[in-house]
């Protein structure tokens, strides 16, 4: 596979584990591996709901505190999600939203080079 073939894969993969485990998908995904490290960004993965919440500041500490302790909590199948597009070890996963665009960042520190890997 290229390394467009791979970050495709990736983003299907991860925006079918965002709705099964967070509940809904993005609107737009776009994922690039860089060496060891794999980003994903989504665009457009906030509901109603915490669009109106993040009007208020409290409701932004609230959408990110839940969004955070969802990620957390199913880190474990995010890691089993990449590993079925790619056969690396996960060093770390680094996750963060903003309510101000509606995105939100996934970085994925593998234990090797992927660039190299795949040439």
């Amino acid at each position: 596979m290229t390394k467009g073939q791979i970050e495709s894969k990736l983003s299907e993969a991860i925006s079918k584990f965002e709705i099964e485990q967070m509940g809904r998908g993005p609107e737009k995904i776009r994922t690039v591996i860089f060496q060891d490290l794999i980003l994903i960004r989504l665009n457009g993965f906030l509901s109603i709901s915490e669009k109106n919440l993040a009007k208020n500041p409290g409701g932004i500490q609230m959408i990110k505190n839940a969004r955070t302790a969802l990620f957390e909590n199913a880190r474990k199948e995010l890691e089993t999600t990449i590993k079925t597009v790619l056969d690396v070890n996960i060093v770390s996963t680094y996750s963060d939203v903003s309510t101000k665009t509606g995105e939100k960042i996934i970085a994925i520190v593998v234990d090797q080079d992927i660039e190299k890997l795949i040439k």
